[in-house]
């Protein structure tokens, strides 16, 4: 099947096997035996659970914490892996986003740490939580 946004074959094919490859890679490190239990764990230890907004009130803006949904917390934690994976150099994508999706899953990593910081910081702004609306 063709890319929804470009209709694409070949961009199709080649996110397939790179996305695949990387799955394939991370399980047999851990020696899990479904790709997609890999897979979710990753997502479910870097979903952020809280993420800041910015709000003007008056004259002043305040970093408003408030809690994420589940779909657009997984489209954080998705892109956040895409992320750590596209930064590391000198390696092939399919073996940086498995390396990736392997720290995800034992809960460390880049994309880990991003998810800390952005706790960490919206702990730091509970106190706003009022001007949420």
């Amino acid at each position: 099947m063709p890319d929804p946004k470009f209709n694409s074959k070949v961009i199709g094919t080649t996110s397939e096997r790179i996305v695949y490859g990387a799955l394939d890679k991370a399980c047999q490190k851990v020696d899990e035996k479904d790709p997609m239990k890999l897979f979710q764990k990753a997502l479910d230890n870097v979903r952020p659970l809280l993420e800041l907004k910015p709000r003007r009130v008056g004259g002043a803006t305040y970093q408003v914490p408030i809690e994420v949904k589940n779909e657009r917390g997984v489209s954080i934690a998705m892109r956040w892996i895409r992320n750590a994976a596209r930064v590391k150099k000198g390696r092939p994508m399919q073996e940086k986003l498995a390396e990736e999706l392997l720290a995800a899953f034992k809960g460390e990593g880049s994309a880990m740490k991003k998810r800390e910081e952005t706790h960490k910081m919206a702990e730091a702004n509970k106190a706003f939580a009022h001007f949420r609306w």
